[in-house]
């Protein structure tokens, strides 16, 4: 069956032409093939294209796409471009929806830059970094030729540098904008805020010499603590210093870190990120987080951190405002109100599934100081585990020690020293000789499974605090999107600015992804992967040139109606041919 075209010569020497839908049968007699019509669609100058192209699709839903294309093989149909665009489609409406496109427009107006180019160029770097994570010089290539970005224009390196620049330069007024909007469109609890802190290593031999970077503003060293705030403690200024530490969060120390800490609130959404030179610590960011917060205006709030953030002076530092903090306490190095706390009898009730809490209280009058002992039988049989692991690993290494020389001895302890999980398990006896530390161990068991909270909120049950602490895990999720389906590793970037804006432009990342997951219940790969095949084509014909969608599967309607984001229009752009005269 096919479709064949006949033409008729008028008198007057004119050609009419007609289209018929025909097939061929073999002639009874002779046995040669003769075509039969089966119906008439008129001339081909008035014929009905419409019913033509409802024929078309009618036929191709019964093909599958790569023998829909050959079909058309041989016709004046031509594909000139295929882009990827579901999953552009879907941040660009989340980035319109959660005010980051009026952010950077309301940040250059004062500025001598187009806020329009500069916001789409911006966009073109973050949908990058959660579709198809690469440089920026790869951005470029991506944005022209292989993604579908509306009111995207051409832009270079130059561009997406300057653009980067920009966001920098404006990040205290941009981030304030995005929250203010993020907050009241998805009714965030912005009273509790999660802060952790990570790193991300280079590949490079030397660190970062201050001389040589001219847009540092201070490094926050161990020694050099940097300004002071009004309290008078020091708080550290952000600047990407590449610097060799020992406490690397990717176990890294052979290689110059950056630190980076964020804030999310407890539905896992990242409100901010920072940077600061490698070898800050944690000690001195939560004074910067706290006073950056602080400007935004929020209610009182209650700040949850791990015990590397503990200290006297950062709980007192928490506590300005009227905010409160609960903070997690060190068991095996505990201070000397967190092992009174531990020793305290008391009675255990289980809440959330097996977990089971303790509150006690320290102290006397005002300088009491509230508690929360927390105890996980399932963490607590995977810790006997492993000091049953350990145990073993350390008398397979000291077997037969006792025949060795003391220098050879005390090599061994120096090595095992540098992993101090093994090491307080070991002993020595009064003639140098190496044995296992069972009182040690009967101490280290006393431990297992359980977790200390420290807190200064009267209003919260001991059954919020240990929730609370237990949602910092959407911290510790950030991080692994962060590092993982963002790629922030490999850095590209060697000068101190720009690592900072590729740090805050995987920020913006995050937080898109985090919004679709949480609106759909899906992770952030799933969605893409479906998201990605949705395609925009452009066919050309003699009619002119049309952008087109490809059709909406099932699960990308689902996606689509759990974001609140309406279905694009199945034709984007056309184009009618250009009249020859």
């Amino acid at each position: 069956m096919y479709l064949r075209e006949t033409r008729r010569t008028n008198k007057d020497g004119s050609v009419v032409s007609y289209l018929q839908l025909a097939h061929n049968e073999r002639h009874p007699v002779t046995g040669s093939p003769v075509a039969k019509v089966i119906h008439s669609f008129g001339r081909a100058d008035k014929v009905d294209r419409e019913a033509l192209a409802r024929l078309v699709s009618s036929i191709s839903r019964f093909l599958e796409p790569g023998e829909a294309v050959a079909a058309t093989e041989g016709s004046e149909v031509e594909i000139v471009d295929a882009r990827r665009f579901g999953g552009a489609y879907v941040l660009d409406e989340l980035w319109h929806r959660l005010g980051i496109a009026r952010a950077l427009h309301a940040a250059a107006k004062d500025r001598r830059l187009d806020g329009e180019v500069a916001e789409r160029i911006l966009f073109a770097l973050v949908a990058q970094r959660c579709l198809e994570p690469a440089s920026k010089l790869a951005c470029v290539s991506w944005a022209r030729e292989r993604v579908a970005l509306t009111s995207c224009p051409a832009f270079d390196d130059d561009g997406a540098y300057a653009a980067m620049d920009f966001l920098l330069d404006a990040l205290g007024e941009i981030a304030t904008g995005i929250f203010d909007r993020t907050a009241n469109l998805l009714n965030l609890s912005c009273d509790v805020i999660f802060v952790d802190t990570s790193s991300t290593y280079f590949e490079v031999d030397v660190a970062d010499e201050e001389i040589d970077l001219a847009t540092a503003r201070a490094t926050s060293d161990e020694k050099e603590q940097g300004p002071s705030s009004e309290a008078g403690l020091p708080v550290p200024d952000e600047a990407a210093l590449r610097q060799f530490s020992k406490h690397s969060k990717d176990h890294r120390s052979d290689l110059p870190q950056v630190v980076i800490a964020m804030a999310v609130t407890a539905e896992g959404v990242p409100i901010r990120c920072w940077t600061f030179p490698g070898r800050t610590s944690d000690q001195l960011v939560i004074r910067k987080i706290k006073d950056d917060l602080g400007s935004w205006m929020l209610s009182r709030l209650v700040w949850v951190t791990d015990s590397g953030f503990n200290s006297a002076t950062n709980r007192a530092y928490l506590q300005r405002g009227g905010d409160h903090y609960i903070v997690c306490e060190k068991l095996r190095s505990a201070s000397t109100d967190a092992k009174a706390a531990l020793s305290r009898p008391g009675r255990y009730r289980v809440v959330e599934h097996n977990l089971s809490v303790k509150e006690v209280r320290v102290g006397e009058g005002a300088r009491a100081e509230r508690f929360c002992v927390c105890v996980n039988p399932d963490a607590k049989a995977r810790d006997e585990i492993v000091r049953k692991n350990l145990v073993a690993y350390l008398n397979k290494r000291i077997e037969g020690s006792d025949a060795w020389s003391r220098q050879r001895r005390d090599e061994l302890v120096g090595e095992l020293r540098q992993t101090p999980g093994i090491a307080r398990f070991l002993r020595r006896t009064k003639d140098h000789k190496l044995r296992i530390d069972k009182a040690a161990i009967e101490r280290d068991a006393h431990f297992d499974g359980k977790w200390l909270i420290r807190t200064s909120d009267d209003t919260l049950s001991a059954t919020d605090l240990a929730l609370a602490y237990k949602q910092l895990s959407q911290v510790e999720r950030g991080w692994r999107d962060l590092k993982g389906a963002l790629r922030l590793r490999p850095v590209f970037h060697h000068r101190e600015d720009r690592i900072r804006s590729h740090i805050q432009l995987c920020w913006l990342g995050l937080l898109l992804i985090r919004v679709a997951e949480n609106a759909t219940g899906d992770t952030w790969r799933n969605l893409r992967n479906e998201l990605e095949r949705m395609a925009l084509v452009t066919l050309e014909t003699r009619e002119g040139r049309i952008a087109k969608r490809s059709a909406t599967t099932k699960r990308q309607r689902e996606i689509l109606a759990a974001l609140e984001v309406r279905e694009p229009a199945q034709i984007l752009d056309y184009e009618l041919p250009t009249s020859v005269e």
